[in-house]
């Protein structure tokens, strides 16, 4: 199995997203990376929902990894961005960023 050059978890719960926008931001994500030629080769990067990340507030909430930097409050416009700039480009969206682990 090739590997993976980042890890993207999408918060589809409902407590940092009442209205569960994070399942419209994970399924948007999944055609992002499929039109940015995201999904194979050494590019590629992986997806994945989680019902909780422990924030519990602003959400969705996006994290990626191995950068360890979480966006909060995504929207199409700005996940559109997060696909484009970091995961393509490799260029974090630094005033879009409320956390980034340390290391």
């Amino acid at each position: 199995m090739e590997q993976y050059r980042r890890h993207v978890l999408v918060c589809t719960g409902g407590f940092c997203s009442v209205d569960r926008r994070g399942r419209a931001i994970y399924s948007a994500l999944a055609e992002l990376l499929q039109r940015e030629n995201l999904l194979f080769g050494p590019t590629r990067v992986k997806r994945s929902e989680t019902p909780c990340l422990g924030v519990c507030a602003g959400g969705p909430i996006v994290a990626v990894y191995p950068e360890g930097v979480w966006y909060a409050n995504v929207t199409q416009t700005l996940l559109e961005r997060i696909v484009v700039e970091h995961l393509r480009d490799g260029q974090i969206v630094a005033e879009a960023v409320f956390h980034q682990l340390s290391g």
